[in-house]
């Protein structure tokens, strides 16, 4: 007869007798947070019992470290250490929850929630804290001449790797040429990037949708502009354009009335300088004619003024 040894029975037994313990009580097994999001943990117990207390604790490798509690008498109490982390939100003896601010990858991890009665003791159920990093999505969009259209690109980063989709809100269209590649960072998270192309004449709602396991989606919504846009921005870059063409139209007529001005200006001076001359030359000439007759005089005169000063009677 072969002989069974007890220890594994007693095991067995013993896990039997912990799930029955774990049905008592209504909890999500595992949460999902992004890193900078809020994550909120919560317990029910789903039959009356005599509680006096609830109790939160964080499971560490060999211990666990108890993070805050609330009784009737001492009310809500959160430990040295959490203060700044943990808050209550529905503080009850039936029902308890809690929620964890600003998730960090040092928060991952499983927490026990414990409903201390008598003579009972402790009923006991645990929730796992996983903790994923997502940023995005982001949308860019960018014209293609070879093949025409409009590339529109979504990207995210993220640990683990998050699924990207790009969707056409419109039943007659659909993306072409898609392609998706994956890029990995020092840090660990993981860059995916879809492209495709987009063959729009008017404006057009796309989609990006980003997942990570089995958290939430998260999605973005645009307009694309399409290969002929009637929009208004349109009409104003249009207009813009246009009255650009007109500045260099404007700006040549300008400078050619500019410069006739000033060439007329300059046939005015010369031509006020040429008739300013003739009047000076006239002057030098009379000068030049009203010295040499004086000079006739003068030499007249001489013989005279010789004689006189030569005789008794001075000159006049």
């Amino acid at each position: 007869m072969e002989i069974i040894s007890a220890a594994p029975v007693v095991f067995f037994l013993l896990g039997i007798w912990n799930e029955g313990l774990a049905v008592l009580i209504q909890t999500q097994q595992t949460v999902l947070a992004a890193v900078g999001e809020d994550a909120p943990l919560s317990c029910q117990l789903m039959i009356t019992k005599d509680v006096q207390q609830v109790t939160w604790q964080k499971v560490l490798e060999k211990t666990e470290r108890n993070i805050g509690s609330y009784s009737e008498y001492f009310g809500e109490t959160v430990n040295d250490g959490f203060k700044d982390k943990v808050q209550f939100t529905e503080a009850g003896l039936q029902k308890n929850s809690i929620v964890i601010r600003n998730v960090t990858e040092q928060d991952a991890g499983c927490y026990l929630c414990l409903f201390n009665g008598y003579p009972d003791g402790a009923l006991t159920a645990a929730t796992c804290l996983k903790v994923y990093e997502l940023h995005g999505p982001f949308i860019d969009v960018s014209r293609s001449e070879s093949p025409p259209g409009l590339v529109v690109t979504c990207s995210a980063t993220g640990q683990p790797v998050p699924m990207v989709t790009l969707t056409v809100l419109h039943q007659n269209l659909s993306f072409s040429d898609n392609n998706t590649c994956r890029e990995t960072n020092t840090n660990g998270t993981v860059t995916v990037t879809t492209t495709a192309l987009l063959s729009a004449l008017s404006n057009t709602q796309v989609g990006c949708s980003v997942s990570l396991d089995s958290a939430a989606p998260r999605d973005l919504l645009v307009i694309v502009p399409g290969l002929i846009d009637t929009s208004d921005d349109g009409l104003v870059k249009h207009c813009r354009s246009y009255c650009h063409t007109l500045h260099l139209p404007l700006i040549a007529a300008v400078m050619s009335v500019v410069v006739c001005f000033a060439i007329l200006l300059g046939i005015r001076f010369q031509r006020s300088h040429r008739n300013k001359k003739p009047s000076e030359d006239s002057t030098e000439n009379q000068k030049m004619n009203v010295s040499p007759a004086s000079s006739n005089n003068l030499r007249q005169r001489s013989p005279e003024k010789q004689k006189l000063n030569g005789g008794l009677y001075p000159s006049p």
